[in-house]
């Protein structure tokens, strides 16, 4: 049986940036709901909602304050239980951003942690003697270059305590069974409550080395994907199960596929596991097609994919790619409507960043607008929903001033106007959308890489008597693309493709095609 995350895209909302319906410039639970049609018109199987958790938001919601409620930037819990509602009323389901690595310092558990060497809680987070030269206990650094050591010193108590990212995010010990147990309460109250699946965040940081030992001269991180990983992984899975057809994704940052491979594997760890090996891929179909079969390859024959090329924490797609080998640029545009289709024709769940279908590129953030400690702001900026001419500055998105500015061409890239414009990317996603929602093959039929010769990515797609060929031109020049047979066009990503042009592709064309016989 098909399961509903194999059927469709998961879309990303980053909620700060989403829809503001207050008028305070940041995103809100109430802002969401009320552009749900948007969704729906995408055809998503669901939604994926960034940390709503009541936060101080030193991470912007990864430092979590509160595991079990909804921060009022955001709305209330009755907002969150309305925004189900809604999203399972449309046939969209829920998943949530769950931190179990870290918490807030300002976290109650953290609060009686940091009080004392003696209280009960001690033990919840990693508390450390330094070094006999007074420095930190060991040489792990903090996953963003400009925090430095993995490690800050607490006057009060005379210790150091671990922090795999902002001192404000201290490492929970998941060593200690009464944590462990204490995470498997959250999963199910959000599971409870009706949430359908969770995306699990910094998997990999939840099994260290108990000993802290020091990075150099090993062969392997002592900080991060140590063996434990994967039974704590299990325990989770476990809870998971406790609730009918729920679903959990892994943010398995790791650029090794067969440790990211593991931990999909035996069917009782992840359902899908993001996959950060192909987001760092060059424009290149070599390189592309190199690490889709090593991921089948590696993979047990159960093991689903899934696919993504932008999030919240990388430069967009369409900024990403825009530069190629020795030319200035201009190929953005048309490469992030070749992805939409790479993604939709791939066997596995694709995964969609809010205004990836739209083909945003990066935000300018001007010195004096920068929040982000790793400098994640221009991928974050607000969507912009109708034109500033129209709308006003907030293009739509907040009536006040949004908390980072919106892209450049917010008047021609905006919501509004793409939907009105047959050949925009908004309009190619859709129609990529609703292909995929209408075709088994598309959802779960069998997939075979084809030589299509240099610089084009080509695969088969079949299911019965039904074959489709996808192709992705990653060259700047035209292509051939060899057919056996008659073909019928499907989907072109070249919005100015010539009718009855020979099957043949344009300069970083994406095309689908319908073989004779299938």
């Amino acid at each position: 049986m098909t399961e509903w995350w194999q059927r469709g895209a998961v879309y990303q909302v980053y909620p700060r940036s989403f829809a503001d319906s207050d008028g305070d410039g940041v995103g809100d639970l109430r802002g969401l709901r009320a552009h749900l049609d948007h969704l729906a018109g995408l055809s998503v199987a669901a939604v994926w909602l960034s940390p709503v958790f009541p936060s101080p938001m030193a991470d912007f919601g990864y430092d979590v304050s509160d595991l079990c409620d909804v921060d009022p930037l955001f709305g209330t819990l009755a907002d969150l239980d309305d925004l189900v509602a809604d999203c399972h009323a449309r046939g969209i389901r829920v998943v949530l951003d769950w931190v179990p690595n870290h918490t807030s310092d300002q976290h109650p558990w953290f609060l009686a942690s940091r009080s004392s060497r003696e209280d009960p809680r001690r033990d919840w987070y990693v508390w450390r003697d330094g070094a006999p030269d007074g420095g930190p206990p060991n040489d792990w650094r903090s996953e963003f270059a400009a925090v430095g050591p993995a490690w800050t010193h607490d006057e009060r108590t005379g210790q150091w305590y671990l922090h795999s990212y902002t001192p404000q995010q201290p490492d929970l010990d998941w060593e200690n069974p009464a944590v462990e147990a204490a995470m498997h309460d959250v999963v199910r109250f959000w599971l409870g409550r009706g949430v359908d699946g969770l995306r699990i965040d910094a998997l990999q940081r939840l099994a260290k080395d108990p000993l802290l030992r020091s990075n150099a001269g090993s062969d392997r991180r002592h900080d991060q994907d140590w063996e434990t990983a994967h039974e704590r992984l299990r325990g989770i899975r476990r809870v998971v199960d406790e609730f009918p057809d729920r679903m959990i994704v892994g943010e398995v940052y790791l650029l090794d596929l067969p440790r990211v491979v593991a931990y999909l594997a035996g069917g009782d760890q992840l359902h899908l596991a993001h996959n950060f090996v192909f987001v760092h891929l060059p424009w290149d179909a070599e390189a592309f097609r190199a690490a889709i079969e090593e991921f089948e390859a590696l993979a047990e024959p159960e093991a689903w994919p899934a696919w993504f090329l932008g999030n919240h924490d990388h430069s967009r797609i369409a900024t990403r790619y825009d530069i190629g080998d020795g030319d200035d640029g201009g190929h953005g545009p048309a490469r992030a409507r070749a992805v939409a289709l790479l993604l939709t024709a791939l066997r596995g769940t694709p995964f969609l960043y809010q205004g990836d279908e739209l083909g945003l590129p990066d935000a300018v953030v001007p010195p004096d607008r920068v929040v982000d400690v790793d400098g994640r702001d221009p991928e974050r900026a607000p969507l912009p929903w109708r034109p500033p001419s129209v709308a006003g500055p907030g293009a739509g998105f907040t009536t006040g001033d949004p908390w980072l500015p919106l892209v450049a061409d917010a008047e021609r890239l905006c919501v509004e106007r793409q939907a009105a414009d047959a050949s925009s990317t908004l309009s190619l996603v859709r129609r990529l959308a609703a292909l995929r929602a209408g075709s088994p093959t598309l959802q779960t039929g069998r997939q075979r890489m084809v030589d299509a010769g240099p610089g084009v990515l080509a695969w088969l797609r079949e299911d019965d008597d039904d074959r489709l060929l996808a192709a992705v031109n990653f060259t700047s020049e035209p292509r051939p693309l060899p057919v056996d047979g008659e073909a019928t066009l499907l989907v072109s990503t070249d919005p100015g493709r010539p009718p009855g042009r020979d099957v043949e592709l344009g300069p970083d064309e994406a095309v689908l095609l319908r073989l004779a016989g299938g």
